[in-house]
């Protein structure tokens, strides 16, 4: 997916559109960022409904994507086919979260 910058000043929350290969326009918001073995991914949040057959839990769906330089020098988002560096990634994130609200929480 292509990534285009979503300029919104009224948000304090980092929002992306991304393209799909049929150039279709998703939104999500940026929810977490982290370096892994010298590549750099995202923790995206849509902000639009999810269809069905790819919702396992509503409440705490956020998918993740890798940053990359494309054939023609422009960055994309990429999904990521290996499953175990998926769940290796979803662990790593999921530990932000839990850090993330364990600050919230000592505030």
């Amino acid at each position: 997916m292509s990534k285009q910058d979503f300029d919104n000043d009224m948000y304090e929350s980092n929002l992306i559109s991304l393209l799909d290969d049929e150039g279709n326009e998703y939104e999500f918001e940026i929810i977490e960022e982290l370096d892994y073995q010298d590549r750099h991914y995202y923790a995206l949040m849509p902000l639009f409904d999810m269809p069905d057959d790819e919702q396992e839990d509503s409440e705490n769906v956020y998918m993740i994507f890798e940053d990359i330089i494309d054939e023609n020098g422009e960055p994309q988002l990429a999904e990521i086919d290996d499953e175990a560096l998926l769940d290796t990634l979803a662990e790593m994130f999921e530990e932000k979260f839990d850090e993330a609200l364990e600050d919230d929480d000592d505030e």
